[in-house]
């Protein structure tokens, strides 16, 4: 796993994503319009209710500017978020949302929620590109709720 995710790493890189750490940090802070930054507890309250009302599921990454997975994770995030637009895509910083993922027991990053119906339906925790979008494509295809 650690190999994979400095693959990812070295590969961004490379490709000139990431250039520097102030660049790695601002990579967090300003996502794509695809994916939603969430920046309170009311925000993400509304965007919950929102999914719950309309019925669109979410998968949330609960990342952290200072840790180099979460941050090579971004650039992957982005391109589901572009990938499946049934979905929507949300980003919470751990560091300015503690309740939030204190509430949902996330104690490493990244980790990523899968949910469905106002219910967490999965949980991802590493960087794990394949992974996740395999369980993203499982949670497009499931008529109702599932645990992994």
């Amino acid at each position: 796993m650690f190999i994979h995710t400095l693959f990812i790493v070295l590969n961004q890189i490379a490709s000139g994503i990431f250039v520097n750490e102030e660049e790695m940090e601002g990579d967090l802070e300003t996502p794509k319009p695809e994916v939603v930054k969430v920046d309170s507890i009311e925000s993400w309250d509304s965007l919950l209710q929102q999914s719950k009302s309309d019925g669109t599921p979410i998968v949330a990454h609960f990342a952290a500017s200072w840790c180099i997975p979460s941050v090579a994770m971004n650039y992957f995030f982005e391109e589901l978020a572009s990938d499946f637009h049934d979905i929507t895509f949300l980003i919470v910083d751990v560091d300015d949302l503690k309740d939030i993922a204190s509430k949902y027991e996330v104690k490493a990053m990244p980790t990523f929620l899968l949910i469905k119906e106002g219910e967490v339906v999965g949980k991802l925790v590493g960087a794990n590109p394949d992974e996740i979008k395999k369980r993203i494509e499982t949670l497009l295809q499931s008529n109702t709720p599932y645990v992994v």
